[in-house]
């Protein structure tokens, strides 16, 4: 019975699947199919990437528009933090604590703070949108921002108890006419942020905390923590709040506001942000790849547009620089920027895609510079002014950088001449603005910056007690601000000048120590200073004589003349061999005590360190030795390891886009090694393609035929048609528009772009 129940049942299958077979395609012809909706770019952005750090500071979601003044985040330590500290209204500076403070509040006025700390959930965090729940209080808030104004929509539970809404500034005055605040922060040197204030309904009452009570008398409320508490009835289940920041005055945030935000429709402002996040990210286009590689791909793009910050208001700007307000006239002016992290990459991402941008952005160097007094260009620009912060003095790299590519809509001379006294009359010690010294006339003398020798008690009043003099850093840091200087010399047509700093921009051989093949500090009677280890012989963050990493990572840090660095170390083998043996050079101690010494210098394949900026152009130098194939390989396997879609999916600190420029150029398969000369580096694309909107209205496609996720080797070549045997292509290339193709493969082609008529170019072009 039971084999019978079974072929009957199989009989009753075979009928059942020839039904099916039947019906499925009719199905398929009549029925609508289901298609989830296609994907936009920022819809790819998770702000969450990173913001669980390795070791130092993790990224922070941040809520802003492209470029725009107004930028806010959740304040906490990172993504576990157990709560957060009220709510923002505007971070100006990166990575810095929000100005002011927004606290919505139900419970006994005696129990009120300046600001609040909330037990949270269900956070949802867009590049254009926040919402969270207080779910201690039962509180839900949703927000929005514009450019320089920002909209809360506020929803109470609890409509048996009154609601607040307690403003906060941290170190400044607040005001209130009965209906709305207004008020300022101070940020130092001169500078304030003011921010205007006003709800949909009008409260019962506005004023300063006075135990159980709320004292409308004081119109004027100002001191540390200094904060208003405004009360709506009973019954009220939703509170929508709107504000304008300046940098000029409360007037103007007022009038920042209204320009922008029309009405407390929270939805309408979300839904703008999205549009223009669509527009900007979508100037790269990109197909093929997984989810998780247009996630990594998309939020490093996002996260090159947290800085620098357009403060244009109305065509007015305040200016730390000289504490003055100016008219902007016509030219926008931008501010917050650490040059020491974002001329690698940053700056040349935006030639390519955002060239007005940067171009106002290399215009407000240069207006910055003449309004300091000495007139010397910005190293560490900020909202309240230049903190001369890491060392040397890379705007110089901005200002060619930009010339050479094409951009004539500045004054090349008062650059040049900014610029060259920034490195020839302030002094070259680390995080200093003080004058030349007695280090510096070393420097000119002798050609590098000298180390302290063994036992020599430093004494040179210019020299940041923490920071100490970082004297190869320094050295091999202004040998290229030099070679920059020569070149810009040169297009001046200052033949005298442009002799000497080009031929002082060799000065990285006086530190090269030919027996070893790496830069090696040195004293100032000349001797190497001995004994040295490479790997920990520089005291804590290397500053004794490197920065922030040790020397490994910067023997390979003259990317001006690539080639001669070649030959320094014996030529393209032996150049292919070391390289090789800093990737299997291992830590040398138990992790927590490595970087116990070297917090900065994470993101380790041995002693190479993804997480940090000076490393970003190593990866992409085999192509100088003619093996190209190694570059392909190993970008690829860095973007693998380091840069993933996950809380702790970046390495290293990543500096506003400093760090996440490098994914993006790398993803798309080039890197500009060179700041200062129009090339690009060939690496490994990513996606199948790749479509560029360059700012000169043309397109730039990258394709990869034979595409496969494993298929990270180049296999041969065309530019616009024509067969391309060279490991890399120029800006002129690049803008003119077209195809670059590529045919990839699973394993290398070791003889493609290997010859020497392929190797990129170096020390000009």
């Amino acid at each position: 019975m039971k084999t019978l129940i079974n072929q009957v049942d199989h009989t009753m299958k075979q009928i059942l699947y020839l039904l099916l077979g039947c019906l499925i395609p009719f199905q398929f012809l009549t029925a609508k199919v289901y298609r989830s909706p296609e994907k936009a770019p920022v819809d790819y952005v998770n702000p969450y990437i990173g913001n669980i750090s390795h070791l130092l500071v993790p990224t922070y979601p941040t809520v802003h528009l492209p470029n725009s003044m107004l930028r806010v985040y959740p304040e906490r330590e990172n993504f576990t933090g157990n709560t957060i500290n009220g709510l923002p209204l505007i971070v100006t500076s990166h990575r810095g604590s929000s100005a002011f403070n927004l606290s919505p509040y139900q419970g006994e006025l005696s129990e009120v703070k300046s600001t609040i700390r909330y037990g949270y959930d269900n956070e949802v965090i867009k590049p254009y949108y926040y919402s969270v729940d207080l779910d201690d209080n039962g509180i839900y808030v949703q927000y929005a921002p514009s450019h320089q104004s920002g909209i809360y929509q506020i929803d109470f539970s609890q409509t048996n108890k009154p609601a607040y809404l307690i403003f906060n500034t941290g170190d400044g005055e607040l005001k209130t006419d009965g209906k709305s605040i207004s008020g300022y922060q101070k940020l130092g040197n001169r500078t304030q942020v003011y921010i205007y204030v006003e709800t949909d309904k009008v409260p019962l009452k506005i004023g300063t905390h006075k135990g159980a009570s709320i004292d409308t008398n004081d119109k004027t409320t100002k001191g540390n923590n200094a904060f208003y508490i405004m009360e709506y009835p009973k019954g009220t289940s939703s509170i929508n709040l709107r504000y304008g920041v300046s940098f000029i005055s409360a007037e103007q945030a007022e009038k920042n506001l209204h320009r922008e935000i029309k009405d407390y429709n929270l939805q309408s402002v979300a839904d703008t942000g999205r549009k223009i996040w669509n527009e900007t990210l979508g100037k790269i286009q990109v197909n093929g790849g997984t989810d998780n590689e247009k996630a990594v791909f998309y939020t490093s793009l996002y996260r090159t547009y947290e800085r620098m910050i357009c403060i244009s208001e109305d065509g007015k700007y305040f200016s730390a620089y000289d504490g003055k307000i100016h008219d902007d006239e016509g030219t926008p002016f931008y501010v917050d920027d650490w040059i020491w992290d974002t001329y690698r990459a940053t700056h040349p991402l935006r030639l390519i895609i955002e060239a007005e941008k940067e171009s106002d952005m290399v215009n407000s160097f240069i207006r910055m510079a003449y309004q300091l007094q000495p007139n010397w260009m910005p190293t560490f620009p900020e909202i309240n002014g230049d903190s001369r912060r890491m060392n040397c003095n890379h705007g110089v790299a901005t200002v060619l950088d930009a010339y050479n590519k094409g951009m004539r809509s500045f004054d090349l001379e008062k650059a040049y001449k900014v610029c060259k006294a920034a490195i020839t009359e302030k002094t070259l010690s680390p995080w200093s603005s003080k004058p030349a010294g007695v280090l510096d006339q070393f420097y000119k003398d002798h050609g590098y910056f000298p180390a302290l020798a063994v036992g020599e008690k430093e004494t040179v009043p210019e020299v940041h007690s923490w920071e100490k003099r970082q004297p190869i850093a320094v050295t091999l840091g202004t040998v290229y601000d030099e070679w920059c200087l020569g070149n810009i010399a040169k297009l001046l047509g200052d033949k005298k000048d442009a002799d000497h700093f080009l031929k002082r921009s060799l000065n990285y051989q006086t530190v090269f120590n030919k027996e070893t093949g790496f830069f090696h500090p040195k004293d100032s009677f000349g001797n190497f200073i001995q004994p040295f280890d490479y790997r920990f012989s520089s005291g804590m963050g290397g500053r004794e004589s490197y920065d922030e990493n040790n020397a490994w990572v910067y023997r390979w840090d003259v990317p001006h003349n690539v080639n001669d660095l070649v030959n320094l170390m014996g030529g393209k083998a032996r150049f292919v061999e070391e390289l090789e043996r800093m990737y299997n050079t291992s830590l040398g101690k138990a992790r927590y005590d490595f970087y116990s010494q070297f917090p900065d210098h994470t993101g380790n394949v041995g002693q190479f360190s993804m997480g940090n900026e000076p490393s970003m152009h190593i990866p992409y130098l085999y192509n100088y030795a003619g093996e190209p194939w190694r570059t392909q390989k190993r970008i690829r396997n860095l973007l693998t390891q380091w840069f993933r879609n996950d809380l702790m999916g970046i390495p290293g600190d990543e500096d506003g886009g400093g760090l996440t420029s490098f994914v993006v150029f790398s993803m798309m398969g080039f890197y500009p090694v060179t700041p200062g000369l129009p090339m690009y580096v060939i690496g490994s694309p990513v996606f199948e393609e790749q479509t560029i909107q360059l700012s000169n209205g043309k397109t730039f496609k990258v394709v990869c035929k034979n595409y496969a996720p494993e298929n990270k080797y180049i296999q041969s070549a065309k530019l616009n048609g024509k067969t391309w045997n060279k490991s890399w292509f120029s800006h002129e290339d690049l803008m003119k528009g077209g195809v670059l193709e590529f045919v990839m493969g699973r394993r290398p082609n070791k003889a493609w772009a290997a010859g020497d008529d392929a190797l990129p170019p170096s020390f000009e072009m």
